[in-house]
């Protein structure tokens, strides 16, 4: 342990894998455990994706990719930035990475230096806060609660600014609470941020698609923020394609460039057959995966019934994204079955351990009052995960 370095000392384990980990023991001993920590679609990629891949196979796509992507790719996702967001980039403000998890990463590694301070709007999903400690910075969190509609205000905002402030990172639709900003409220919070030049955006925008109703708008949108903008997306969640690891960046070019050598001495370029197929999802219309959309839409209206049938359990509505973020702080200094429950960690355990469900503390989201639970299940685990759920708290 004395042999690792500080930087791995410091590193907190993601606590939704850690969950998805502590699910699988028990699994394992047999029991029946309804996994609702993980946020991935239960879907099959499309089969119009698949066969773009087998296309790939056959084709020979067999070598390294360029680091920052396949040409055709950035082409697409180019293409797709003006059809759905509104936003011009040229091919070199385009990376493509293993994920948009990396895409964040290297957005951190190449703006950030020690003692750079990084602004969290609260809850924000979980390795926001990790990486920006990678990249030896700190993080100030902007807390909001289930009364605010888990949204920050104009005022927090500029409350939180200081002289170090280097990045702010927005997450909409958000995991974990759903919630969409409007263009309203993010040109609202475009004000504040266009008197302070040196602070940049990341925008992560992974679930836009996945939205019941609020249209979807880009902060790179705003003509006084686009120069100091990343815009963050992938294809993991509206494409069913989280195993495939394809994500990207629309970014400043200097910014993408750094990326760029920064990715090239870690992974290189990302996987040549999730690419191509990459190619054939962004080039489709967004109704190909409407099946998808509506069948999210469904089981959130399912959830919510469920839930609100719970004393003391409280909710917002959900605008995208598939979780819930119910506050769960009525039951805090309570004790159940033997087991007092302190926090949202114990009742996220207490959960796990007597109703065999898995969800996640929102401790890990900024939010020590809530936990997330993920909706992305069949219609019938959601009954019988909330049936359980009742249970353990009557």
């Amino acid at each position: 342990m004395d042999a690792l370095s500080a930087r791995i000392n410091s590193l907190p384990v993601s606590a939704t894998l850690a969950m998805a980990a502590k699910a699988r023991e028990l699994k394992n001993e047999g029991i029946d455990v309804i996994g609702l920590s993980l946020g991935e679609p239960d879907f099959n990629t499309p089969e119009f994706i698949k066969d773009a891949a087998i296309q790939a196979v056959n084709d020979n796509y067999n070598s390294y990719s360029p680091v920052d992507g396949y040409v055709e790719l950035k082409q697409a996702i180019c293409t797709k930035f003006k059809r759905d967001n509104g936003i011009e980039y040229g091919l070199d403000q385009i990376v493509v990475s293993t994920g948009a998890k990396q895409s964040i990463a290297n957005v951190c590694m190449v703006l950030l230096d020690p003692g750079d301070e990084v602004l969290l709007p609260a809850p924000y999903w979980v390795s926001y806060s990790a990486i920006a400690t990678l990249a030896e910075a700190t993080s100030t969190i902007i807390p909001s609660s289930i009364d605010t509609d888990f949204k920050i205000t104009p005022e927090q905002l500029e409350a939180a600014i200081s002289h170090k402030t280097k990045l702010i990172m927005f997450n909409s639709p958000n995991n974990p609470s759903g919630i969409i900003y409007t263009e309203a409220e993010y040109r609202a919070l475009g004000k504040v941020l266009e008197k302070y030049p040196d602070i940049y955006i990341l925008s992560d925008e992974i679930y836009e698609h996945i939205n019941y109703g609020t249209k979807h708008f880009s902060i790179a949108a705003i003509p006084e923020l686009y120069d100091r903008t990343i815009t963050v997306n992938g294809v993991a969640k509206a494409f069913a394609m989280t195993g495939w690891r394809i994500g990207y960046i629309g970014a400043p070019a200097w910014i993408a460039k750094a990326c760029n050598k920064m990715q090239g001495q870690i992974t290189s370029g990302a996987n040549c057959i999730a690419q191509r197929a990459t190619i054939t999802a962004l080039e489709a219309p967004v109704s190909k995966i409407q099946y998808m959309i509506d069948e999210f839409q469904i089981r959130r209206e399912l959830i919510i019934k469920l839930l609100s049938g719970i004393p003391g359990i409280r909710l917002n509505q959900p605008a995208g994204a598939f979780y819930v973020f119910p506050d769960v702080s009525h039951y805090f200094g309570k004790t159940l079955r033997g087991k007092t429950i302190k926090d949202a960690s114990d009742f996220a355990l207490y959960l796990l351990e007597e109703a065999h469900v898995a969800t996640v503390t929102g401790d890990a989201f900024g939010n020590g009052d809530c936990i997330r639970i993920s909706y992305a299940a069949s219609q019938d685990n959601i009954k019988e995960a909330i049936g359980r759920i009742a249970k353990a708290l009557a």
